[in-house]
């Protein structure tokens, strides 16, 4: 993990903690909206149009924010209109970068050897961590937006004018409650995972595990009475939920110390999960070995000796009944 300042790069591998040893995640930057017409969004400026081609997306498989931008971009069938690179799994002293390896592709907007390069180019004074998705808008040579949570939105609806595939992940009859389920897994699970893996003090990882089992526990009795999160329909609050349950049982019940429970002792969520999975071109965007290669060889203040155990061996395949 390194961070940009004035726009020149400085390796610093230590953790976002504040002084009483609580990871601190800060907010992402460019905060840009891509339109049906280009007008401004909800932030950021205008003049981004939804255009078959303009944009480019750039994730870390790893990365479970990454991750829900590629799922929505799969079910949103963008495939052929937002262009997709991929990072090498490892995070080291160079950030995320796009050396060669299995599931890697070339970054093609700038030539770009590691992603900090692509920060500068859009701004060359920038300050700030560098992170993934990035969404890179090829007509001006900037980056429109580095928030997974509103790229995800952008997908969900901005290109249904230009031939997106039917589907609203973000209906306006639920968006009260999936606000108030994104907060709440936000907050104890989504982030709660690395709030915990990241302690700095055990006062910091008893403060975080807590509420983290305990939403656990509320999702599970949810989706043991319905098939979603919102109801019998696949929602936002879904697609976010799912990419932390799908690094559960391979990383951070042991990597991170969640490990009151497992996944898989969840028998509804265990299932649901299984059962998103399974979905057409969900599956496609995950790659386990990128996922586990990156947690235990990039975070080498938890894991010094960056050794990837071969289990738990979970078998997302298996059949789910919902």
């Amino acid at each position: 993990m390194g961070i940009m300042i004035d726009g020149v790069w400085h390796d610093d591998d230590r953790a976002m903690l504040d002084s009483e040893g609580r990871m601190q995640r800060p907010a992402s930057v460019f905060r840009n909206w891509v339109t049906p017409d280009g007008a401004p969004g909800p932030s950021g400026r205008g003049g981004f149009k939804a255009e078959p081609g303009r944009y480019h997306l750039v994730v870390a498989r790893a990365c479970p924010w990454a991750h829900r931008t590629t799922i929505m971009r799969a079910l949103k069938g963008l495939d052929d209109m937002v262009g997709l690179s991929v990072t090498h799994w490892l995070m080291a002293e160079k950030g995320w970068t796009f050396a060669p390896g299995p599931g890697v592709t070339a970054e093609p907007l700038i030539g770009a050897a590691c992603l900090h390069e692509i920060y500068r180019a859009a701004d060359p004074a920038y300050t700030g961590r560098v992170t993934v998705p990035v969404l890179w808008d090829k007509a001006t040579a900037t980056i429109v937006s580095n928030e997974s949570a509103e790229i995800i939105r952008m997908f969900n609806s901005a290109f249904d004018g230009v031939g997106a595939a039917v589907g609203d992940y973000y209906p306006q009859a639920l968006r009260a409650e999936i606000d108030a389920l994104n907060t709440r897994i936000y907050e104890t699970l989504n982030n709660g995972v690395y709030r915990a893996g990241f302690a700095g003090s055990q006062a910091a990882y008893d403060e975080a595990i807590g509420p983290l089992f305990a939403t656990l526990d509320w999702l599970e009795e949810i989706l043991s009475r319905q098939r979603y999160l919102a109801g019998d329909r696949l929602t936002e609050a879904d697609l976010r939920l799912v990419t932390t349950l799908f690094r559960f049982d391979p990383v951070y019940v042991g990597h991170f110390k969640c490990n009151m429970k497992r996944l898989v002792d969840y028998p509804a969520l265990w299932a649901y999960t299984r059962a998103l999975y399974q979905m057409p071109g969900i599956a496609a965007t995950t790659d386990f070995d990128h996922i586990k290669r990156h947690y235990y060889e990039s975070h080498r203040r938890i894991n010094p000796t960056g050794i990837v155990p071969r289990g738990p061996l979970v078998d997302f395949s298996e059949p789910a009944s919902r």
